[in-house]
């Protein structure tokens, strides 16, 4: 799995996914937003931590300068 997020991506999917995790706790986690909301946090988050996404790589785009 080569990494192909750069550091800029990473930082603004963090944070989205942060932000988004904090929505879906407003829900209380329950109910289609809240469980939208969970979704995509957890892949924001997941996807900043291993530095890989999937779509990028089905996409071959890739914005890691390294």
């Amino acid at each position: 799995m080569k990494k192909n997020i750069g550091k800029v991506d990473k930082f603004i999917r963090l944070f989205l996914g942060v932000i988004f995790l904090i929505i879906s706790y407003a829900y209380g986690f329950a109910g289609t937003t809240g469980i939208i909301f969970l979704i995509l946090g957890l892949l924001l988050v997941l996807t900043s931590a291993t530095s890989f996404c999937p779509l990028y790589s089905i996409l071959r785009m890739n914005t890691n300068k390294e």
